[in-house]
């Protein structure tokens, strides 16, 4: 499919939004190529313990092996395709067993046994086989606990995908004094009524907070200058909420880096460092277990959100992460995970979830004002109104060096550039 026609330096067509054939184009071309996030190790740790996952169109289940290894399998029997687990999560003992005629699989998807072998004598259906094995992704690795899987055997390595947007992971794992985080069991999973594409584009959309979440921001604020007068202080979390009201001079001060593969990085413009008795405790733990410059270094970088282009938000100092799992033209499943800083104090913990809670669950109005407008501009591409969406804002006035588009002003549109020109680059390979 030529889609070069599509795209444009600075507008693209509203087809690539709402075409049917364009959207299985890239779960053939994108989704089913690329590396995909299938969770965190923590959530499969012992052996036997699975995870559901979709990668693109694609039922997978990713499942701690008795080695201690993760493989990430075709959720489906190769007899009659029957899926092999209906939960979402579980642990399938030493075997998956079939539930329509019992055959069985080793935890790798070899197959274990075929009940009443001798129908299948002299047929290609027995055991030597490799047909009626559970096929595996073809590759399958993880960086810092997080766990990717590709359908494609050829491609670049995770590390290579990741490139600098492995930064992400980096600075979750390295605010743990050990080093290391763990899942949150239970995650938010939202519909959302729009093309992925809404959703990617928003997160480091720095233009559009004080207009879409304009009301909610300055009540927050309001809250938050009177518990100062009569207090001294406010509680942090309605700073999560006011910093959204921000003028659009500070928005356009804040920078965002565009790298190669549609990955980006919008710089901190929150500040998430009080000084409070939790604070130095926590402090006090990062310094003993890296030393003083590194633990400045690991909770001063400049970082609000990382994305994974084209299907992961990563917030990494507040221990969140989005993953998209596109379904349709005009319907996403978005997931919205949590993880706690191992070795930690729980207030730590705490003043993360306020923000998971406040910011990013399906029940705030942040995200509620997100979900409205990208469902408003589903239906409003899908009109014959224009035929264009426009990324014009600041277009030539960003500075280029080694292929990352560096932003002079923060609500320059030149994420939704870079996205777009690795999307061109992925749907003609």
């Amino acid at each position: 499919m030529r889609v070069d026609h599509l795209v444009e330096p600075d507008r693209v067509h509203r087809t690539v939004y709402t075409d049917q054939a364009i959207f299985d184009a890239e779960m053939e071309k994108i989704f089913e190529r690329i590396w995909i996030y299938c969770g965190h190790e923590s959530q499969v740790k012992a052996p036997g313990d699975y995870w559901a996952v979709t990668i693109g169109r694609q039922p997978m289940v990713m499942v701690r092996q008795k080695d201690g290894s993760i493989q990430v399998l075709h959720n489906r029997c190769p007899h009659r395709g029957v899926q092999l687990v209906g939960n979402r999560s579980g642990n399938t003992g030493s075997a998956f067993v079939c539930s329509y005629h019992a055959w069985s699989f080793h935890l790798d998807g070899s197959v274990r046994a075929i009940p009443l072998a001798k129908g299948y004598e002299n047929t290609r259906m027995t055991r030597d086989n490799p047909d009626c094995n559970v096929k595996r992704a073809p590759r399958v690795d993880s960086y810092r606990g997080f766990v990717f899987a590709s359908l494609s055997p050829d491609g670049p390595s995770l590390q290579e995908f990741l490139g600098e947007a492995r930064i992400a992971f980096d600075d979750m794992c390295d605010r743990s004094p050990v080093g290391e985080v763990e899942v949150v069991p239970v995650c938010h999973r939202v519909i959302q009524r729009s093309n992925w594409k809404f959703f990617m584009e928003n997160q480091l959309d720095a233009l559009h907070p004080s207009v879409t979440h304009q009301s909610t921001g300055i009540s927050a604020g309001r809250v938050e200058k009177r518990l100062k007068e009569q207090r001294g202080a406010a509680p942090l979390y309605y700073h999560y909420l006011s910093t959204f009201a921000s003028s659009f001079d500070q928005w356009d001060s804040v920078q965002t880096i565009n790298f190669p593969r549609g990955h980006g990085l919008l710089k901190a413009y929150m500040g998430l460092r009080p000084s409070d008795p939790e604070t130095r405790e926590y402090e006090a733990l990062l310094e003993k277990a890296y030393g003083k410059q590194k633990m400045e270094e690991y909770l001063s970088r400049s970082i609000h959100h990382v994305l994974v282009y084209p299907y992961l938000s990563v917030q990494s100092p507040l221990q969140q992460l989005r993953c998209l799992r596109p379904i349709a033209p005009d319907k996403t499943l978005s997931e919205i995970w949590h993880f706690r800083l191992k070795g930690a104090p729980e207030a730590i913990y705490r003043r993360s979830l306020w923000y998971y809670n406040l910011v990013n669950s399906p029940a705030t109005m942040i995200n509620a004002d997100d979900l409205e407008n990208w469902t408003k501009g589903q239906w409003g591409l899908q009109s014959r109104g224009g035929d264009w969406v426009s990324f014009h804002r600041w277009h030539g006035d960003d500075r280029e060096e080694n292929g990352v588009a560096y932003s002079n002003h923060g609500t320059s549109e030149v994420v939704m550039r870079n996205q777009f020109r690795a999307w061109t680059q992925y749907m003609a390979a």
